[in-house]
């Protein structure tokens, strides 16, 4: 009795994929609860909306692809992708907001393209990019730190105002945060963008950083909430290095590559947040050690890690500071995958034994 022979690879870990979506789901949970200490329990809301979805979504896909359900469920994949796109949207926006982006990053992502391991863009970018282009009011509704705030809402408000748009006692989310001056319910970036665009050629303003409409904290310009959320992804990503799930090139290259630019355009009279600032608001460490690194979408050689993550810190300081989105790491790193291919062609290791051209 013959046994059917298959090409190689002829093993496969499954339990190691799991193992390392496992790491990186625990090592965003500091973050996690970061943000729900400063944002409040929506987060948790819609990460449990999210993920509930995503899991749904990837058992019927599955079934009518005739693939083995609960190989593909157990490997956790889907559960980040989820958690990385409820964790990316506003912590109040309507339930239908991240079921439209959940389906969109699970659909449109991953399974269009084959599933995990096929798919040329990161999924959970491709849901967060739908919701940013189709419905940008409802991704820039922000809420200020809930400690700010009168009556900062409960889990019941929570839940009351993603599936209804209205607290327990009837407060629309820009009601709660209308009794705070000069709040805005955009994000800090949204907001330093739009004052400078607004006061360009007036140098008496850009140093009186009261006047921007962020909350400030202590006279600076870091926004409170923000920098705390994105050092606890610094910190998550660098245990995550320290325990070799993800190689540090990336998250290195793309950091030093936007640090270098801010502090060039900086010192050439460009106004925009410092460069510390604009370090430690968005999504910037959040795309650096946990999005940008994908070991699927991202590329695999070493040479060409470094040349991924500049390009995506390049990719980032030009939208920030000239293009139209006051982020852009979303933007980045999906321009950057579609290079994927170019990068690690030009960057591959010389095969032991060859030589370059016109060398013997």
């Amino acid at each position: 009795m013959f046994k059917k022979m298959e090409s190689s690879p002829h093993t496969h870990s499954g339990k190691l994929t799991a193992r390392i979506m496992l790491w990186v789901i625990a090592a965003m949970l500091p973050a996690m609860l970061t943000q729900i200490y400063y944002f409040g329990m929506g987060v948790l809301v819609q990460s449990a909306l999210a993920i509930s979805f995503a899991l749904l979504l990837e058992f019927i896909v599955t079934k009518l692809r005739n693939k083995p359900n609960l190989v593909y469920i157990s490997d956790f994949s889907v559960v980040l992708t989820a958690l990385i796109l409820a964790m990316a949207i506003p912590p109040y926006a309507p339930y239908w907001v991240i079921l439209i982006g959940t389906l969109s990053a699970v659909i449109l992502g991953k399974h269009v393209y084959g599933g995990l391991g096929q798919n040329p863009f990161n999924p959970a970018m491709v849901g967060y990019v739908v919701l940013l282009i189709s419905f940008p009011l409802q991704m820039t509704s922000w809420m200020p730190p809930i400690s700010l705030l009168n009556e900062p809402p409960t889990f019941a408000d929570s839940l009351s105002l993603i599936f209804t748009g209205l607290t327990t006692d009837g407060f629309s989310l820009s009601q709660l945060v209308h009794s705070i001056d000069g709040i805005t319910q955009a994000t800090p970036l949204d907001s330093a963008k739009i004052f400078y665009n607004l006061h360009q050629g007036d140098e008496s303003v850009f140093h009186d950083f009261v006047k921007l409409p962020i909350l400030l904290q202590n006279g600076t310009d870091f926004a409170e909430g923000w920098w705390q959320v994105n050092l606890a992804f610094m910190l998550g990503g660098i245990i995550l290095i320290l325990k070799k799930k993800i190689h540090w090139q990336i998250p290195v290259s793309m950091l030093v590559t936007f640090v270098t630019l801010a502090t060039i355009t900086a010192m050439s009279g460009h106004h925009h947040l410092s460069m510390i600032s604009q370090l430690f608001s968005g999504a910037m460490m959040f795309g650096a050690f946990f999005i940008a690194t994908d070991p699927v979408t991202a590329s695999i050689t070493p040479r060409g890690k470094l040349v991924f993550g500049s390009l995506v810190g390049l990719l980032v300081y030009l939208i920030r500071y000239f293009g139209n989105y006051p982020d852009g790491v979303a933007f980045a790193i999906l321009l950057s995958n579609i290079c994927v291919p170019l990068i690690d062609y030009y960057t591959r290791p010389r095969v032991a034994g060859h030589f370059a051209k016109g060398r013997k």
